[in-house]
């Protein structure tokens, strides 16, 4: 599973087997010869004036680079932005499950929350969908 989490940069957290893989910092990857998320961040949206379907086709070359990099089976899309993902996400086309974190803007707080209270180890529940 992968967390993207889309706002001023891109943040990333990716689960293997139930447990956290430390410093993915997948925001970094380059794209058109430059970190992904200066080009792909939902702050580049809102400075630039994209519409949804100019920042998807952003969003499709980084979530598909992504996805040759580490073939997550869910894509869970977080951050302010993840609010309005009905705007975003149908134009986006990937292999993987591609959905809206349920505790939008508050899923990068509440599962850092978690690991602190498990003593470091991620625990994921997973979801039958």
């Amino acid at each position: 599973m992968l967390l993207t989490t889309l706002g001023t940069g891109i943040g990333t957290a990716l689960f293997t087997q139930g447990r956290l893989v430390p410093y993915t910092e997948l925001g970094h990857i380059e794209m058109n010869g430059a970190d992904a998320e200066t080009q792909a961040a939902e702050s580049v949206k809102t400075r630039l004036g994209l519409s949804y379907p100019e920042w998807a086709a952003r969003l499709q070359q980084y979530y598909s680079q992504l996805e040759l990099l580490v073939a997550p089976d869910i894509i869970i899309v977080g951050g302010g932005v993840s609010k309005s993902h009905e705007k975003f996400l149908p134009l986006i086309s990937t292999r993987a499950k591609l959905k809206p974190a349920k505790l939008f803007n508050n899923a990068g707080i509440v599962g850092a929350a978690m690991i602190a209270v498990n003593d470091g180890r991620a625990k994921v529940k997973r979801s039958k969908s």
